[in-house]
């Protein structure tokens, strides 16, 4: 098992050097950063001046390396319009998207793993159709549109509930529906799926005749067996909520690192954009690290591979 986790752990250390270069060039697509930090008005000196000043000047493979030693030490720049550390304002704004994005994945699994399992077994039943209507609907809903909606009828009308902001619990009830209304009707159709695979199997029908009761043969025969497939779309849908959240944060003003992302997009503040960009990615390289880790448990001739 440690070599696995040091294998694992190695290949996880390539991907995200692989990330920096990539940020690195990306920035650089477009020709001359400069263009993109200064006003459109800048003057040549001005140009000239802060070509120089942030090292744009010298050779490209000498920026590179420059760039990826700093990077790795958490150095990102400052940000254009705050002056402050460009990964440390990311970092503060980090809490609050953990929060809503953990918050949804809860609220997705406590609800469609349930769902999922029991129309499997009563497949082609009223329940079933139903499950599966409302599965069908809940993808094919925009967040934004959602978002707005529950505004419309639970903040402005009803005023049941804030319609923005952070800071209390009663906040992130609408947010985190909106974020999570995919994720449940995705878990739930795959669940279903999965569900209805392992319920054709021999071992199944088995446990059945056996006298087996039903909780005992869903949920410990039955379920264990999906569980494989269900982590990998757990740890997907994990790193899609983290870096999705962009368009919730910004319709429910939520004050995490996707509406700070966003802000320093139509600001052209470019190194926040950079280092809130390579903590998304580090995110999911660790998403899917720790995944391998639980395959390696759950399914022990994957160690071997």
């Amino acid at each position: 098992m440690l070599d696995y986790i040091i294998k694992r752990t190695g290949q996880t250390m390539i991907v995200i050097g692989l990330v920096l270069t990539a940020v690195f060039f990306l920035i650089r697509i477009s020709g001359d950063p400069t263009a993109l930090f200064l006003p459109v008005d800048a003057s040549q000196d001005q140009i000239e001046e802060y070509r120089h000043q942030m090292g744009f000047d010298r050779p490209l493979y000498v920026q590179y390396f420059d760039f990826m030693s700093k990077a790795v030490q958490g150095d990102f720049g400052q940000s254009l319009r705050s002056q402050e550390n460009a990964l440390q304002m990311v970092l503060d704004r980090l809490p609050a998207t953990f929060q809503l994005a953990f918050t949804a994945l809860g609220l997705s699994l406590i609800i469609a793993i349930p769902v999922g399992i029991l129309s499997a077994y009563k497949k082609n039943s009223f329940f079933d159709q139903i499950s599966v209507g409302i599965t069908i609907f809940g993808q094919a809903i925009p967040s934004f549109w959602l978002g707005l909606i529950l505004i419309f009828v639970f903040a402005a009308n009803l005023k049941w509930l804030p319609s923005g902001g952070g800071g209390s619990p009663i906040h992130l009830i609408l947010p985190a529906i909106t974020l999570a209304a995919y994720s449940i009707a995705r878990f739930a159709r795959f669940t279903r799926s999965t569900m209805l695979d392992v319920l054709r199997k021999d071992y199944i029908r088995t446990a059945r005749s056996s006298g087996v009761s039903l909780s005992r043969m869903l949920y410990r025969y039955a379920f264990k067996n999906t569980l494989i497939p269900i982590i990998t779309l757990v740890a997907l849908d994990l790193g899609v909520l983290l870096g999705g959240a962009v368009i919730t944060e910004v319709v429910f003003s939520w004050p995490g690192v996707g509406r700070l992302l966003m802000n320093a997009l139509l600001n052209r503040d470019f190194p926040v954009v950079m280092a809130g960009v390579f903590f998304v990615a580090v995110i999911y390289c660790i998403i899917n690290f720790i995944v391998d880790i639980l395959y390696a448990y759950v399914n022990p001739q994957i160690r071997f591979k």
